[in-house]
């Protein structure tokens, strides 16, 4: 293992340690073969080592012949493994064997490093005249006839054009490593590269989720912060719009126009500060989790008249229709029938207050259908089921929210006429106690808008069973 680390090392400083890791076995033997098969001579490639990377020769009869022999096979043995151990410094290096021919070893250098070795041969040099001693004489069951045929039938090399093919092959073998090492750089510094991008990204990770987790302590902390300033808010607040009621049912005695003039703006602006807070309530509790939702059958058409009689005589002032429509066949909703009407009330009422002079509101029932189980990819098609549901609508006529502001119309605190001259007044905290209290309910809530034609807000709820 701590070999692998320093030859990645020793790579990142451009250098080569060991033949066989930049090297391709498969290139180096394609080599091998095609050199043999144009000029008949043997190849053999080993690292500095002595690993035999490629191997590219067919045994010479004399070869075959003299391994049949006691003594002609132990003199083949000893001859190939004195060629392996030949170690060339700088130049190439004939090394002669015993039947005459001779095995010449080159070096392969790169970058000024010794790190392997060829090995051309055997043949026979083209000045030979003769076999010499040495082979007739290897064995004493040898047949000098056999011997002699098989041996002019060795290869025959000029020094010359051995020596013009040894530098032909090493330059090709040393462009291979040339190549390989280039290759090995690049991958090792990808592999390095897509690392220390791996390191960042973990790290930049940490640093997200540990930001994720503060932001959900400090989402938790303005959440108690506003239940309990709201809480306490509402106490004294409450105090005040009873005895705002005590002093203008004559209670401290008679007041005059003037004074009932005041009084009745105190407890509008009272009653509009008590609806602030306990809007900051809800939605407090609603992130919190913990408004416990009382769920029973709801009748749509009862509902939707509760909340007619609630907003119409805000519409009237405004000059503004109220239509309500049910269709005869909608089931009765399943749901809290406080929450359900905070839900109709709040969207009625930002209809009517958005909504110019001789417009019209509609508050419409029906039924339908609401996706249930896997809602996205293939899944989609194959898992997704539906259940009967109720289809609340709430349409006007206004003026109808731009296109850029729809996605973030259900966030918190946030206002599409926002600025310090708002035309209408709010905390915007409508919608989103609306979101949440659909998601409560399971169901879904959509919104379409054209700017000056309108908008149109559509709530799927869960309908009830017919025996709840």
């Amino acid at each position: 293992m701590m070999h692998d680390d320093t030859n990645a090392a020793d790579l990142l400083m451009g250098d080569v340690i060991r033949l066989e890791d930049v090297l391709g076995r498969d290139a180096v033997t394609t080599v091998c073969k095609s050199f043999f098969a144009l000029f008949g001579l043997p190849v053999r490639v080993v690292s500095h080592e002595g690993d035999l990377l490629a191997d590219a020769h067919q045994d010479r009869p004399l070869c075959r012949y003299l391994n049949t022999l006691a003594g002609g096979e132990k003199a083949c043995a000893n001859t190939v493994s004195a060629v392996r151990d030949v170690e060339p410094t700088d130049r190439a290096i004939v090394h002669p064997c015993f039947t005459g021919a001779v095995y010449r070893v080159a070096p392969l250098f790169y970058q000024g490093r010794l790190i392997g070795r060829f090995i051309l041969g055997p043949y026979v040099p083209a000045g030979t005249k003769a076999a010499p001693a040495s082979l007739l004489s290897v064995d004493s069951a040898i047949d000098a006839k056999i011997a002699l045929a098989h041996f002019t039938a060795m290869p025959r090399v000029r020094d010359d054009v051995a020596e013009k093919l040894s530098a032909h092959l090493q330059a090709v073998l040393e462009l291979l490593v040339f190549s390989g090492h280039r290759a090995q750089l690049a991958s090792t510094m990808q592999v390095a590269n897509v690392r220390e991008n791996y390191r960042e990204l973990a790290e930049k990770n940490e640093r997200l989720k540990a930001s994720f987790e503060e932001l959900k302590e400090l989402d938790k902390l303005k959440s108690s912060f506003l239940a309990t300033v709201s809480h306490e808010l509402r106490t004294p607040l409450t105090s005040i719009i009873g005895y705002a009621e005590m002093l203008e049912s004559g209670a401290a005695g008679a007041l005059s126009d003037g004074q009932s003039e005041f009084l009745r703006t105190i407890r509008g602006k009272a009653d509009q500060l008590l609806g602030l807070i306990s809007s900051l309530l809800d939605l407090g509790q609603l992130e919190a989790d913990s408004l416990r939702l009382k769920k029973k059958a709801v009748d749509a058409k009862a509902l939707l008249s509760d909340v007619g009689s609630t907003v119409v005589p805000a519409a009237n002032r405004g000059n503004v229709s109220l239509q309500i429509d049910v269709d005869e066949d909608t089931p009765k909703v399943y749901g809290d029938p406080v929450r359900l009407r905070q839900i109709i009330v709040n969207l009625a009422e930002n209809a009517v207050k958005f909504t110019p002079e001789g417009g019209e509101v509609e508050l419409s029932a029906e039924p339908g259908s609401l996706d249930s189980g896997v809602t996205e990819g293939l899944g989609a098609a194959l898992f997704r089921s539906t259940r009967p549901a109720v289809v609340l609508t709430v349409r006007d006529t206004g003026r109808g929210i731009p296109e850029d502001k729809l996605a973030r119309i259900f966030d918190a605190f946030y206002q599409i006429d926002g600025g310090t001259t708002r035309e209408h007044g709010g905390a915007g905290l409508g919608l989103s106690i609306v979101k949440q209290l659909v998601d409560g309910h399971d169901g879904k809530i959509e919104v379409t808008s054209e700017v000056d034609a309108g908008t149109v807000f559509v709530i799927k709820l869960p309908a009830a069973d017919d025996d709840a």
